[in-house]
C-alpha cells in the first residue's frame, strides 16, 4: 500500500512510518495539517491516516476540503476523543473509518487493508489472477496450490500489479507505489524487483505473467 500518515506527535508518526515501511508499504509522513493537505492533493495514495487534532489545519478541515474537491482517497481518522458525537462528526465530514488512541498496530493495518480492498472493489482478501492466489490479509501467495515465499517488497509489487490486471504501469508509477520518503531506492530498484518477482512466480517451464512493454513499463497478464 502507498500510505500517507498525517500526525503531529513525532514519536507516533515515526513509529508508524518505520513499522509500516518494514511491512513493505510505501509511507510518506506529514507533521501538520497544511503539509498533509498539500501532500494529499499532489500525490496518489491508497489510503491516508489522518490525526483529528493537528496544527496548521485541523484534521476535519483537511478532510472537508478534500471531499469538497472530490479527492476520494480512503481516510482513517485518528483521535484521542472517543465520544459517539465526535465519531459521528468525523464520519459525516467524509472519513471512511475511525480509530481511537491508543490502538494496536495490527488493528490499524487491518483497517487500512480493508479500506484499500474496498477501493479496488475487492471485498475478499483472496485475489486470483490466473494460476496465482494472493491473500492480502495473510500476506501469502500460491501458484496452483504451491506456496511461494516473497519478501515484503515483492509482495507489495505483486499486489500492485494484480489489482490492475492488464494495465501497464510505468516504472515511475511502480516506484511511487513501492517507495516512500523513508526509502531511498536506487535507479534500477523497480527493474530489480520485477526481475526477482518474475523468477519466483514464473519458474522455468511456466507461462510468463509479468510482461515488459518497452518504453512504457510492466503489466500483469495471463
Amino acid at each position: 500500500m502507498k500510505l500517507l500518515i498525517i500526525e503531529d506527535a513525532a514519536r507516533l508518526r515515526d513509529t508508524l512510518g518505520k513499522a509500516l515501511s518494514k511491512m513493505g508499504h510505501a509511507v510518506d509522513l506529514a507533521e501538520d495539517g497544511s503539509e498533509g493537505d498539500m501532500m494529499g492533493r499532489t500525490a496518489e495514495y491508497d489510503a491516508v491516516v489522518l490525526d483529528r487534532m493537528l496544527p496548521g489545519m485541523d484534521g476535519l478541515e483537511v478532510l472537508r476540503g478534500w471531499r469538497r474537491d472530490e479527492i476520494r482517497t480512503p481516510v482513517l481518522l485518528l483521535t484521542a476523543m472517543d465520544g459517539i458525537e465526535e465519531k459521528v462528526r468525523g464520519l459525516g465530514v467524509g472519513a471512511d473509518d475511525y480509530l481511537t488512541k491508543p490502538f494496536a498496530l495490527a488493528e490499524l493495518v487491518a483497517r487500512l487493508e480493508a479500506l484499500v480492498r474496498r477501493r479496488y472493489d475487492q471485498p475478499d482478501p483472496a485475489l486470483s489472477v490466473g494460476p496465482l492466489t494472493i491473500d492480502s490479509a495473510a500476506k501469502s501467495v500460491c501458484r496452483d496450490g504451491t506456496k511461494i515465499d516473497l519478501t515484503a517488497r515483492e509482495f507489495s509489487l505483486l499486489l500492485c500489479l494484480a489489482r490492475r490486471p492488464g494495465q501497464v504501469l510505468s516504472r515511475e508509477q511502480i516506484e511511487r507505489h513501492l517507495y516512500g520518503e523513508l526509502d531511498g531506492p536506487q535507479s534500477n530498484a523497480v527493474d530489480s524487483a520485477v526481475y526477482a518477482l518474475r523468477k519466483k512466480i514464473c519458474p522455468p517451464g511456466t507461462e510468463p505473467m509479468i510482461h515488459t512493454r518497452r518504453g512504457l513499463g510492466y503489466v500483469l497478464e495471463v
